[in-house]
């Protein structure tokens, strides 16, 4: 079953829901390309440096205990932050992230070679839109079939999956290595990377009844984006128990036939399928992972399938910055971070307004006028994200990543660390005076 997820959130439009039917601004079950292209992104949901506050450098406690799941290691930072509406302060900060310790031979107890290559199954997700009564629908003409197949050659060739030189690294290496390198620029040996292993399973089919959707409509007619109930959407992809034997959703069926296992990171990409988050949200991405239970063969440890959901986005739908695989580079980049979603940090207020106490990269940064970065390769320009680094959530000054940076790949998009911040990111208050 689902365990907690973080989201890549755009605030939307109004939309109408009566009992399980999704209703548009127009009275129907469409919305226009238009709507879509107005929404802007928005998030999911400290004492002086004098103290110390900063990252804590060639020290490890291992992956977490008890579960089988991703490779991981553990550490933590030192930033007091408040905790609580009553003003309780926190001073240790513990964090996990994927791979093995960044922390040079020697200095760590979790050192265990010093790259870690991890399988990255896709898995493409056809989107099949049905009539009420659950035949095959057609408008004008145009079956609302879905493809997602033809997407895995587009992703694989991306900075994602493909070896790309940055300054992070002595020899080109894929994105999300390249962001968490940058993290431990100054901590790490030239050879310590944590590497996706791609490979592509069998593709799924997710169909949804009519009421449970809303098509996205191009300026002539014609659906090019879906809309989807997030509950509904939920109850297709996860599992509904803990028994991992279900064949009966999209998970279930590539936990039960080993095309995912617990040692991966699963990416189930989309085509244009967003998420309907409550009258002014919708989801283009999220990461989590599917929690089952254990039995002999794994020593009785719980089962956690690390894994996203992912659309890519064709343009123009949010713009030309926010297209191809922004949304799957934010989810993957904040699962090397926060691969169990359970990452708590000082509460901070981003640039774009975001008030969170998690370590979630790249909700700092999402919607910026600079959020994502162009990359050239095979003869394409994809855009994935710009990612806070784990130095501006710790508030380190000066941060010890690559150049003092506080993001990455464009250190220029954050250049100091996240204000001390009260639960809530309440407004200051003011006083007024008089002479």
């Amino acid at each position: 079953m689902r365990a907690t997820l973080a989201a890549l959130l755009f605030s939307c439009v109004s939309f109408f829901a009566f009992g399980q039917q999704l209703v548009g601004p127009n009275g129907d079950d469409s919305v226009s390309l238009d709507y879509v292209r107005s929404l802007k992104l928005t998030g999911d949901r400290g004492a002086s440096n004098a103290l110390g506050g900063g990252v804590l450098g060639r020290q490890s406690s291992g992956g977490l205990l008890g579960i089988d799941s991703v490779a991981n290691w553990s550490s933590y930072f030192y930033e007091p932050g408040v905790i609580d509406q009553f003003g309780d302060l926190q001073f240790s900060w513990q964090y996990t992230m994927v791979g093995h310790a960044p922390f040079g031979h020697g200095d760590s107890d979790d050192w265990e070679g010093e790259s870690t290559f991890i399988g990255a199954p896709i898995i493409p997700v056809n989107v099949d839109l049905r009539n009420a009564d659950g035949s095959p629908r057609t408008v004008n003409g145009q079956r609302l079939y879905f493809d997602a197949t033809h997407l895995v050659k587009p992703v694989l060739q991306s900075p994602i999956f493909s070896p790309h030189p940055y300054t992070s690294s002595r020899w080109p290496t894929q994105f999300n290595d390249a962001v968490q390198r940058a993290e431990f620029f100054n901590k790490s040996d030239d050879d310590w990377h944590t590497v996706l292993v791609p490979r592509v399973a069998t593709p799924r089919t997710m169909v949804l009844i009519k009421g449970t959707y809303l098509r996205v409509l191009d300026s002539n007619g014609l659906t090019v984006g879906v809309l989807v109930d997030p509950g509904v959407f939920a109850s297709k992809l996860f599992p509904p128990n803990f028994n991992g034997n279900d064949t009966t959703s999209i998970i279930g069926q590539a936990e039960t036939s080993h095309d995912i296992t617990t040692h991966d990171i699963s990416t189930f990409l989309f085509p244009n399928t967003f998420l309907i988050a409550g009258g002014n949200f919708f989801i283009v991405g999220y990461h989590t992972y599917d929690l089952e239970a254990g039995g002999a063969d794994n020593g009785w440890r719980e089962r956690r399938y690390v894994l996203n959901y992912s659309s890519w986005v064709d343009d123009g739908f949010f713009g030309p910055a926010f297209t191809d695989v922004t949304a799957l580079s934010h989810e993957l980049t904040e699962t090397f971070n926060d691969p169990f979603v359970n990452n708590a940090v000082p509460w901070w207020l981003s640039p774009n307004g975001n008030c969170q106490n998690n370590l979630e990269t790249g909700d700092v940064i999402e919607g910026l006028p600079n959020a994502t970065i162009p990359i050239t390769t095979h003869g394409f320009t994809y855009h994935p994200q710009n990612e806070a680094l784990l130095q501006w959530f710790a508030n380190q000054t000066p941060s010890a990543a690559i150049n003092h940076a506080y993001s990455y790949p464009d250190t220029s998009v954050l250049t100091s660390g996240a204000a001390p911040q009260l639960p809530g990111c309440p407004a200051p208050s003011t006083t007024a005076s008089t002479k």
